[in-house]
């Protein structure tokens, strides 16, 4: 069972995290207030499960470059522990369990989570061909956001695509951090990511990437009408973000997994800034 654990990744919540915090905007965002218990319940849950079957799927995928790589040389399918054939499955039990959740909603959400579990099987195979591997994973995150505008309101309004923007771009961030660590060694084996595409220009494209995050979210906070709670709260995110840049300097293995890792702190930022604004 501890493979099986180390395979989900329930081991190392972080993910489960980054993929939460956009859901929880929007379903506070399209509930101008407390949302339902019930929807709240179902796209945790759905977060988590989508969260170990994309962990899973990406495994299966890798498990012939894993073994050389340094970071992921131990990995439960690489290794043997668990054969491809049960680790996938272990990831269609959890896209249908997923799916039985999504059920509960109503059908435009069906629909939409259709695309989701879509742009999540891709994400993985798509670093064989594509330097932009992080783009289609933030598209995948993304898709939270519209599921929980429908889930709420039945229909996706304008403004929420502004949430779902956001969530892709912050995602190409802290991705490329994270790849930024195993650059050398994807280099030797030819995958692709963001972090060889940007090359020496990493930090700079990173620093505009976050400029534009920060514009999106002031734009958020204009088309919601949120209250000045949340715009002070923008201002701690424009601190981690600088902090980020300060980490990525080093050039180091720890500091780029370090600033990966911190990026929970903005979407927990962001998180209360909507839910002070929206709850009273």
């Amino acid at each position: 069972m501890n493979a099986y654990f180390r395979l989900m990744r329930l081991d190392k919540p972080i993910g489960i995290a980054l993929l939460l915090y956009p859901a929880l905007w929007a379903l506070f965002l399209a509930a101008e207030g407390l949302p339902d218990l019930k929807l709240c319940l179902i796209f945790v849950l759905g977060v988590v499960l989508m969260r170990s079957a994309g962990c899973v799927i990406n495994d299966y995928a890798d498990r012939k470059i894993d073994k050389l790589i340094e970071r992921t040389h131990n990995r439960p399918i690489t290794t043997g522990e668990i054969h491809p054939k049960s680790a996938l499955i272990l990831f269609f039990i959890m896209m249908m369990i997923a799916f039985g959740l999504v059920l509960l909603t109503n059908a435009l959400t069906v629909q939409l989570a259709v695309i989701a579990g879509f742009l999540a099987t891709l994400y993985p195979f798509t670093k064989r061909w594509t330097h932009l591997p992080q783009f289609v994973l933030g598209c995948a995150f993304a898709m939270s956001v519209p599921m929980a505008f429908a889930a709420t309101k039945g229909s996706v309004p304008s403004e929420a695509w502004w949430v779902f923007f956001a969530t892709v771009v912050w995602t190409v961030i802290y991705d490329t951090m994270y790849a930024m660590a195993d650059r050398e060694e994807d280099l030797k084996i030819g995958v692709k990511s963001t972090a060889i595409l940007f090359a020496k220009f990493d930090r700079l494209i990173i620093a505009i990437l976050q400029l534009i995050l920060i514009s999106l979210l002031l734009i958020i906070g204009l088309v919601f009408a949120l209250k000045l709670e949340y715009f002070f709260m923008l201002f701690m995110v424009l601190g981690l973000m600088i902090y980020h840049q300060f980490l990525i300097k080093k050039r180091e293995k720890n500091a780029y997994f370090k600033a990966f890792l911190h990026n929970q702190y903005i979407g927990m930022s962001v998180l209360f800034g909507v839910i002070f604004s929206v709850s009273y």
